[in-house]
């Protein structure tokens, strides 16, 4: 999981990821998200309405840890969901998932 945090962080640095429910669901509906990333311990509400937006737009989507594991990883605070843009950090964070 460490490795999946490291590289998210790394995506951060290079301003390939999107935080926030609304920004999230923005990235989708615009195609501009390669994965998104919600937290376990998220709203039911809000798991639903993303993991639906994202089947609908055919975009991978994860379960990961905590909202603050999440914040931390991008040096934010807490984060219930996280879109990356770039499909290269998509896919290695994606093998990190397994």
């Amino acid at each position: 999981m460490s490795k999946l945090y490291n590289m998210l962080g790394l995506a951060m640095r290079a301003r390939k990821v999107v935080s926030g429910e609304e920004q999230v669901l923005s990235a989708v509906r615009s195609k501009t998200a390669c994965l998104v990333l919600i937290s376990n311990d998220a709203a039911p509400n809000a798991k639903k309405k993303l993991s639906d937006k994202c089947a609908h737009y055919h975009i991978p989507w994860v379960e990961v840890g905590s909202r603050s594991d999440l914040g931390r990883a991008i040096g934010k605070a807490e984060r219930v969901t996280v879109a990356v843009t770039e499909p290269g950090f998509a896919d290695a964070i994606k093998k990190w998932c397994e």
